[in-house]
């Protein structure tokens, strides 16, 4: 018989790429999304923190649904922009989860950025248009909090992990897997994005699956 957990999310995106990872441990683990629940009202992501952006989406899933559920919360930090868009990430454009408008909103803040570069004198014509010169250093960070309802035995006790992958923002977007901000990140060391790699290659570097490795271990044993 396989054991349920609810992931908090109706991105089929993100469900697959759990599926996936949690494949690696154990077989007989049957992810629900939130779509499973359509009753289920929205989790208000008030947390100043990925950790507690986690937590609360956790914790209340899993006292609506009566099943373990897990969730994670997770940002893109650039460089240039303070650490921006960071825990707001899923909302940058302002609608929640507008892969395309919160994309296009990081790639504007940057081009503003390098031509104040331009009209300062620091950077040459050439070097905008190549989308260089500013700091387009960035990283992916990635919390996954586990939470039980009342009926579980481990009801009261929350298993928290983070994953980060490392890398740049290139100037427009590449590829056509992955989802979010997948087609402007390039991971350190390689020459693809993270939406053209492949999904197995993706789960090894990701922030996510640096995350999962960690918590899947611990998610099995206590299920």
């Amino acid at each position: 018989m396989s054991k349920k957990i609810v992931l908090a999310t109706r991105n089929k995106g993100k469900i697959a790429e759990f599926e996936r990872l949690l494949s690696e441990f154990a077989s007989d683990i049957h992810v629900l999304g939130l779509a499973d629940f359509p009753d289920m009202p929205d989790v208000d992501e008030t947390g100043s923190t990925l950790t507690e952006n986690a937590l609360l989406k956790s914790r209340q899933i899993a006292q609506y649904s009566q099943l373990p559920a897990l969730a994670d919360d997770s940002g893109l930090f650039i460089s240039a922009l303070g650490g921006d868009p960071g825990v707001y990430s899923a909302r940058w454009a302002g609608k929640h989860g507008d892969d395309r408008a919160n994309t296009e909103k990081v790639l504007f803040q940057l081009r503003e950025l390098e031509r104040g570069e331009l009209e300062r004198g620091e950077l040459e014509r050439g070097e905008l248009e190549r989308g260089g010169a500013i700091d387009r250093s960035a990283s992916f960070k990635c919390v996954i909090a586990l939470s039980f309802p009342e009926v579980h035995p481990q009801h009261g006790r929350d298993i928290v992990e983070e994953g980060e992958m490392k890398g740049s923002i290139i100037d427009a977007p590449r590829g056509d897997g992955g989802f979010g901000y997948d087609p402007i990140f390039l991971p350190d060391g390689y020459s693809l994005t993270s939406a053209e790699i492949s999904p197995e290659l993706k789960d090894k570097l990701s922030h996510r699956g640096r995350a999962m490795r960690q918590i899947a271990p611990i998610l099995i044993s206590l299920l």
